[in-house]
């Protein structure tokens, strides 16, 4: 489905009042429809999917905002000399930017200035590039913050993006607290977290997200969350076993049926 410019941003903006969730899309999803996890209540509001052009899914994206992300300097599939084309056929309300480069071999100095010759002329709401929670020195926080100081102050953003994948939500909770702290004059937007393969599968990850959800949603200065990952636990484990062996499957938020699963029936 292909909303004019206009359309895409005003339901985009309308319904980010509403609510902060979102879904965080794979590639590999086509079978899916997003309009399984928007139950048209507003709290599910944006999806991505590290592209910078719309998921091909059944169902459209199924009434969300679209967020391009240009999620590496310049990827086949999302090419950095379309950046700025894609967003003015597509009218994104916000756009994403590369994807953990502090654990990809991307120095903060190299990401500062490829921020400022490609991102900054986006007249549109602009995430820094999504960080781990590496707590090792030059990664995470630690590498967000080098960038920060690269860009000498000529880096236009809005928001602080976090990843996270860990034993607890107290940890979680510690870790988004500690990134407000460290960057108070900015939201932050988070676009993937979990437990990290928790020992009780899918129960343990619903009840982290239960208690995860309800700390974000009262967060004034979270903008928007969205829970690893919007798949199933098939499309999961053929398409990124890697991934699905880190995280475990239990935060997919589809059945292999493609209906919600325990995890999904929270979001909306």
């Amino acid at each position: 489905m292909i909303f004019s410019s206009f359309l895409v941003l005003s339901i985009f903006a309308a319904a980010a009042r509403a609510g902060k969730r979102g879904l965080c899309w794979p590639w590999y999803n086509g079978s899916l429809n997003p309009g399984v996890l928007n139950n048209g209540a507003g709290d599910v509001v944006a999806i991505y999917d590290y592209e910078t052009y719309q998921p091909a899914t059944t169902g459209g994206i199924g009434n969300l905002g679209f967020i391009g992300m240009q999620r590496c300097t310049d990827c086949s599939s999302s090419p950095i000399a379309d950046l700025y084309s894609r967003w003015q056929s597509q009218g994104w309300a916000t756009v994403f930017t590369l994807n953990e480069p502090d654990v990809n071999g991307i120095t903060a100095s190299s990401a500062a200035s490829w921020y400022i010759e490609y991102i900054n002329a986006l007249p549109i709401k602009k995430a820094l590039p999504a960080v781990t929670s590496s707590t090792t020195s030059g990664q995470g926080l630690s590498w967000l913050s080098e960038m920060i100081s690269a860009c000498a102050g000529q880096c236009y953003f809005d928001y602080i993006n976090l990843h996270w994948y860990g034993a607890s939500f107290s940890d979680f909770q510690s870790y988004v607290e500690s990134a407000h702290a460290q960057f108070p004059n900015y939201d932050l937007v988070i676009t993937e977290f979990a437990l990290q393969n928790p020992s009780g599968g899918q129960s343990d990850q619903v009840a982290f997200f239960q208690e995860a959800f309800s700390f974000l949603d009262s967060a004034s200065y979270v903008t928007l969350y969205f829970p690893f990952v919007a798949t199933s636990g098939s499309l999961f484990q053929t398409n990124d076993a890697s991934g699905a062996s880190y995280a475990g499957t239990g935060s997919c938020l589809y059945n292999d049926d493609g209906s919600a699963s325990a995890a999904g029936a929270l979001i909306s």
